[in-house]
């Protein structure tokens, strides 16, 4: 904390430090790598915004974690949230989409584990791009999806 009480943590924002190889830009990454990228932000934003919302036993806020996460939500977002998408976006959701892993989905069929990794190189590509209020935005519209649909479960 600050002197004045501010806590500091409440206002961090995930940054790109320019950690890109020599004359490497976003846009030249394989979608796997932007994936790769994507799931560690995303991760990170999850785990702050659910920290911010309170705090609670460290189970139950991994359990939650784990909901926001899963391929079969991120798969959900994708669909969602395509609306909200610019082509230009959604052409990075495609590329990750149709990037083959060489590996398969633990939990979620094929098609959702796709989506997912489309989703993700996104936010990598976003994130790599320093493009810090585009991805706020698309990550804010996340959190807002999820929370909707957790808050529709729960009623039922």
């Amino acid at each position: 904390m600050r002197e004045n009480g501010d806590k500091d943590w409440e206002r961090c924002t995930i940054k790109n430090d320019g950690f890109l190889p020599e004359g490497a830009s976003p846009a030249s990454l394989p979608p796997l790598i932007l994936a790769y990228i994507g799931d560690a932000v995303y991760e990170l934003h999850v785990r702050k915004h659910l920290v911010q919302k309170g705090l609670i036993p460290l189970p139950q806020l991994h359990r939650k974690a784990v909901e926001y996460v899963r391929a079969t939500t991120q798969a959900m977002l994708v669909q969602q949230l395509a609306s909200s998408l610019t082509d230009e976006e959604k052409d990075l959701i495609r590329r990750g989409r149709n990037a083959k892993s060489g590996h398969g989905p633990k939990s979620a069929n094929v098609m959702e584990y796709r989506y997912s990794t489309g989703l993700e190189a996104l936010i990598g590509y976003l994130y790599l791009q320093g493009n810090q209020p585009r991805l706020e935005a698309v990550l804010g519209l996340m959190m807002q999806v999820i929370e909707k649909k957790l808050q529709e479960r729960s009623q039922t």
